[in-house]
């Protein structure tokens, strides 16, 4: 119980920051456009600068076992299944918004809130596995709703509709950081000092950043829409993604880092990608938006609850 105490008030400073910028957004009426401004500012240049930074210096990095996407997003196949099941059986949803449903239960925010939680609990040591997993996050994930989707309307699949998503990633600029950090660092090279710290000083916007930005966009969604679906895809994404992750690392036999981040990033609140999804598909818009505001509530405390029972001990 003492480390649980101990890592909910390592963790709330985060959590503040969120509602720092849902406040600032929803109560201190901050125009839409300071929050798209700060949001772009965040995923095009601070979070990139963090990675890149970071990834720069790869020969002094843990090696890091492979096997962890396999964990990963296993379980999110496995997980994926399920909410679809239970979307056709319990709600009675079509196949679209199966495939959006069930999403909800396994994209999570790994970017604006896996980073920093990793972060501050786990220290630079955890990195290397979160950056792994963040490479293949968006392909994976986009590709396999496309698949789901272009399977329930036309029963084919659509080249171009891959063709897009992948070009999506590889353009993205988190993802875009973390491969030129990575290259960078396999040369041996080392920064010029002065462009150095500017890039570290940058990226050390990002952590902050971020989670003011995250508890902007929170406050452009409402929490009653849809409330049983959304408090299912909460339980789903909270509950049993961890869990199956967790199942999955222990049957590989995963080493004890790869084994908590994976889990601690299959627990995290749902990604405000399932949003774009529902919105792109138009299918399950409300119960997702309630679903983002919930599941980033739930997890201020159901996060250090998972750590403590990890076993977790917070870096210094």
């Amino acid at each position: 119980m003492h480390a649980f105490w101990h890592l909910l008030a390592l963790t709330a400073p985060l959590f503040l920051l969120v509602l720092l910028g849902y406040a600032l957004s929803h109560w201190g009426r901050w125009p839409t456009e300071a929050s798209e401004a700060l949001t772009r500012f965040v995923f095009s240049v601070a979070i990139p600068a963090f990675l890149f930074h970071l990834m720069a210096d790869f020969s002094s990095l843990p090696a890091v076992d492979a096997r962890l996407l396999i964990a990963y997003f296993g379980g999110c196949l496995v997980v994926f299944a399920v909410g679809r099941v239970i979307a056709a059986t319990v709600f009675r949803l079509d196949g679209v918004s199966q495939s959006v449903f069930a999403m909800g239960g396994i994209f999570a925010n790994n970017v604006l809130l896996g980073l920093p939680l990793a972060k501050v609990t786990l220290g630079d040591i955890a990195m290397p596995t979160v950056s792994l997993v963040l490479v293949f996050n968006s392909l994976s994930l986009w590709t396999l709703i496309t698949i789901s989707v272009e399977w329930a309307r036309h029963r084919e699949l659509s080249v171009r509709g891959f063709a897009r998503t992948t070009l999506s990633v590889v353009t993205n600029p988190v993802v875009a950081g973390i491969l030129i950090g990575t290259a960078f660092g396999f040369t041996g090279l080392r920064l010029p000092r002065m462009v150095d710290e500017t890039v570290h000083m940058i990226g050390e916007a990002a952590i902050p950043m971020s989670l003011i930005v995250l508890g902007m966009g929170l406050s452009e969604y409402g929490i009653r829409a849809g409330w049983r679906q959304s408090l299912a895809i909460a339980t789903l994404k909270l509950v049993v993604m961890p869990f199956v992750v967790y199942l999955f690392a222990r049957a590989l036999a995963l080493p004890p880092v790869e084994s908590v981040v994976v889990v601690v990033m299959a627990s995290l609140p749902v990604g405000a990608n399932v949003y774009l999804m529902a919105r792109e598909f138009n299918a399950m818009e409300g119960p997702v938006a309630s679903s983002l505001v919930l599941t980033t509530a739930l997890a201020a405390v159901t996060t250090p609850l998972l750590l403590a029972l990890l076993g977790v001990l917070p870096v210094k």
